[in-house]
């Protein structure tokens, strides 16, 4: 019998003898996913690196109120107002934030980016062993197996006293963009039959502008378009404990395991696209709309759609208008909100105004609709996910990247938690699972 014919039956019987009554996880009180009735997530740890507030929570009673973001107990909003009207990048800035727990002098800035800027080129035949002889045409995939492979050339991998694993984590967040740069290029090159370019990191650059330095075949990117991206890294670099991949950095980090291995489970936890795929999901959304809306500027003809979509009537079936709405903002997600400020400039810049504007209607129509159509109260508004695949889109960049690129602003996060979890968590992860089926009898073979 062949292994397909094989799969029908295996199936089949994989679905029949996984497959737990729903009924059952109300009888026993089971927080799926680690989510309580109402939405809101379990409490399950403590974190002093990230704070999301979306809520007021009032005896047991949730109240709307506007997103707040913070990075280490400072707000999202004064951060970036302080390094833009500073006229400078911020990442690398939030990266010593979010290690460390306080903000540089102008001293210790320099000291780190100069450190980041030194650490970006990987260990001699990396490139050419782990990258280009072995690419995937997924380059999120290719990120995971490129960490799992530094192991190898890390002279002290499975070291994690806090020396150690601070310095696997300054090169990491300095590694990341090149990893991902030469993936794409080894992608484009082996299954789009694309010429192969390969720049050396420029060490007098920013992370945002190396990378588009390093993704495009001319180098050549303008002061706006770099800004723009450094934002975007700014606003991704963490979002508390809770999100998937930095609670998987937790997780994995309990278990006393390397910093390697640890780093390439978070970057497999948000390869998924309900976690770091989000935006691309958004992007084809948008492209439905757009070929199935003769008129962006009609306002019925818009609605008329958007309503077919959350009635399953069209685009993905889902119901969902992807990008808006969020676990925890209600009336506001900042990061969407200081994404949006500045991919109006851009959008002038690159004369896509009009496409800009088709976002704009969108969030204006979508939360009363979706209120109308699913006839629930819930407050939603636009998320960081509804603007990053256009402002990705308006810097010509590729929409493999987008994942990548949350990857490349994220490690920051993921390394703070790991250093966290080592310095204060303790104890080994060790929730519950109850077994619901119950004893059997075994029986002999010749009797089944």
């Amino acid at each position: 019998m062949d292994l397909q014919t094989c799969l029908d039956y295996y199936c089949q019987l994989a679905e029949k003898n996984n497959t737990i009554d729903p009924d059952l996880y109300e009888k026993y009180n089971v927080k799926r996913g680690l989510r309580n009735k109402d939405g809101t997530g379990v409490l399950v740890g403590l974190t002093e690196i990230g704070e999301v507030h979306g809520y007021i929570l009032d005896e047991g009673e949730r109240t709307p109120d506007h997103g707040r973001l913070l990075y280490r107990g400072i707000d999202i909003w004064d951060i970036v107002r302080g390094f833009q009207q500073e006229g400078r990048f911020g990442f690398e800035e939030v990266c010593y934030l979010l290690l460390f727990g306080e903000l540089p002098d102008k001293k210790r800035l320099e000291e780190f980016t100069h450190l980041l800027a030194e650490h970006r080129s990987l260990p001699d035949g990396f490139v050419e062993d782990m990258i280009l002889k072995a690419p995937s045409n997924d380059i999120m995939n290719k990120l995971a197996r490129s960490v799992l492979a530094a192991y190898s050339y890390d002279p002290n991998p499975d070291d994690i006293s806090l020396r150690n694993v601070l310095r696997q984590c300054i090169e990491l967040i300095a590694r990341f963009p090149i990893m991902v740069a030469y993936g794409y290029q080894a992608k484009a090159h082996y299954y789009e039959n694309k010429s192969l370019y390969i720049h050396l990191p420029q060490t007098e650059l920013s992370t945002a502008e190396n990378f588009l330095y390093m993704i495009r075949p001319d180098n050549q990117y303008t002061s706006l378009e770099a800004e723009l991206l450094d934002l975007a890294l700014v606003l991704h670099a963490e979002h508390g404990g809770g999100n998937n991949s930095a609670f998987t950095v937790h997780v994995v980090s309990s278990t006393g395991t390397d910093t390697y291995s640890v780093i390439a489970a978070a970057t497999g936890s948000l390869k998924g696209p309900k976690h770091g795929g989000a935006n691309i999901k958004v992007m084809k959304m948008i492209e439905d709309i757009k070929n199935n809306v003769k008129d962006w500027h009609d306002e019925e003809e818009l609605r008329n759609y958007l309503i077919k979509i959350l009635r399953r009537e069209a685009f993905d079936r889902s119901g969902l208008i992807y990008g808006i709405g969020h676990a925890v903002y209600t009336l506001s997600d900042p990061r969407a909100v200081l994404l949006k400020q500045k991919a109006a400039e851009l959008a002038r810049e690159k004369d896509m105004e009009d496409e800009f504007g088709l976002y704009l209607a969108i969030e204006k129509m979508a939360p009363e609709l979706f209120v109308a159509e699913k006839k629930v109260d819930k407050v939603v508004a636009p998320n960081v996910d509804f603007y990053s695949g256009f402002v990705y889109k308006m810097l010509n960049i590729p929409i493999e990247l987008y994942t990548p690129i949350f990857a490349i602003s994220r490690i920051a996060g993921w390394c703070a938690h790991r250093i966290e979890e080592l310095v204060s968590g303790g104890k080994i992860f060790r929730p519950a699972y109850k077994n619901v089926l119950g004893k059997k009898s075994y029986i002999p073979l010749e009797q089944r």
